[in-house]
């Protein structure tokens, strides 16, 4: 109790976070119920019938199940294997230059994105790649076809991902500025008069001096590789790249709002998503502890 007194005013300041996150966080997890449940809205949650496991296996049996979840993991894999290093290299690119004024220029330009909605987002993609955007307009005046960016579906995944990099590379290369910060210079000069190039300074110094924090960042994201940026989708797609856009973050708005009386399917389909979430942050968690005992997240 004595320890605790100490901290009082850190406890009083904390306690609208913890109210926060009790009331929409964790309060709502009590409705998860109704996956097991055929819920009614007159009968309420309480008041519905059991189902057991009926939902769950309605859609494993469904003929969307693997296209949806095909979707989403490609999607996410894409996003994981393209967005996830971007930022960093970022970070690296700016770390290395010597005119401040530069740096300071370019990451407050790559950052601005983040602050836009996808909307205007994707508005602007839209000017650019569509049948009769920008960039169409360059190829005809080449004398080349022009490309249907925006309607093929060989193109979505590449304009999914180039679009969401574009958007968050500058706010992500925060975090490693950051972290850059704390490598110890010392290290440079040690390496520079033993005849380290720049190269083997990257290699060897900056990067073990920021494994911790990639890590945990990666272990962070993989929690959130299921909910593949429901905006963008929302924004970006259309009944021609349905096929390989609908994820299933999408797939469980159009049941549960779009549908009539499917709020318990939706649910169920929300509650498989997220177990397969956590089995992945544990299993990366396990995995950046093996590799650094300070990558981890517990």
């Amino acid at each position: 109790m004595r320890k605790l007194q100490r901290f009082v005013p850190l406890y009083l300041l904390f306690l609208p976070v913890l109210t926060y996150y009790l009331i929409f966080a964790y309060a709502p997890m009590a409705g998860v119920i109704i996956a097991f449940k055929n819920y009614n809205f007159l009968d309420g949650i309480w008041g519905s019938s059991w189902a057991g496991l009926k939902h769950f296996e309605r859609f494993w049996t469904s003929g969307e199940f693997w296209n949806v979840l095909n979707n989403t993991i490609v999607l996410a894999l894409y996003r994981i294997i393209f967005g996830f290093p971007a930022p960093i290299i970022l970070a690296l690119l700016l770390y290395e230059l010597r005119f401040t004024r530069f740096t300071k220029l370019i990451q407050t330009i790559s950052y601005l994105p983040h602050f836009i909605s996808w909307v205007v987002v994707y508005a602007l993609v839209y000017n650019f790649f569509a049948s009769d955007g920008l960039i169409n307009k360059l190829l005809v005046e080449l004398g080349e076809a022009s490309i249907p960016f925006m309607g093929d579906p060989k193109y979505f995944r590449t304009m999914f991902t180039g679009s969401a990099i574009w958007k968050e590379i500058g706010w992500g290369a925060i975090i490693y500025l950051a972290a850059l910060t704390r490598v110890d210079t010392d290290l440079y000069e040690a390496a520079s008069i033993d005849g380290a190039n720049r190269w083997h300074r990257l290699w060897h110094i900056t990067l073990p001096g920021i494994r911790s924090i990639v890590s945990i960042m990666f272990v962070l994201s993989l929690g959130g590789i299921l909910s593949v940026s429901f905006e963008q989708v929302l924004v970006m797609m259309n009944p021609m790249v349905t096929d390989v856009a609908e994820v299933l973050d999408y797939y469980i708005y159009r049941i549960g709002l779009l549908d009539i009386n499917n709020q318990s399917y939706a649910t169920a389909i929300g509650l498989f998503r997220s177990l397969l979430a956590l089995i992945l942050v544990i299993i990366a968690n396990f995995v950046a502890k093996k590799i650094d005992e300070d990558g981890g997240i517990w």
